[in-house]
């Protein structure tokens, strides 16, 4: 079973830029593809984006495309979020979650999450 852990949370202004990184332990991280979701208060989890095992295929929601960034590097277990031009309602509880499945978007479809770590964007 792979352990997920979030880190690169904070605070930050509209406008500013953050980048979130999820370490996973394990020698198999690179057979899984990775996705990054959000929770804000009150909302269902949402897709954020997603990388397949290679790093060379990424999928974002529409929501952020062209302002973040998934990335991966499997010789340091760890995929980052590159998180541009933050947006108040961009605040949300971000997890990272490895998957099976290439780009998939389902919550269903992770096999692992992470604890999450907190964004939260002020205006």
């Amino acid at each position: 079973q792979v352990q997920l852990v979030e880190s690169g949370g904070g605070l930050v202004q509209a406008g500013g830029s953050l980048r979130l990184s999820c370490a996973a332990s394990g020698r198999t991280f690179s057979s899984y593809g990775m996705d990054w979701f959000r929770q804000a208060p009150g909302k269902e989890r949402e897709f954020v984006a997603a990388i397949n095992r290679s790093g060379g295929l990424t999928a974002y929601a529409d929501s952020v495309k062209g302002r973040f960034t998934i990335s991966r590097d499997n010789a340091k277990n760890t995929v980052y979020l590159q998180m541009n031009n933050l947006k108040p309602e961009d605040t949300a509880v971000y997890y990272c979650a490895v998957t099976a499945f290439a780009l998939a978007r389902t919550p269903s479809d992770m096999n692992a999450w992470g604890k999450g770590t907190l964004v939260t964007g002020t205006s």
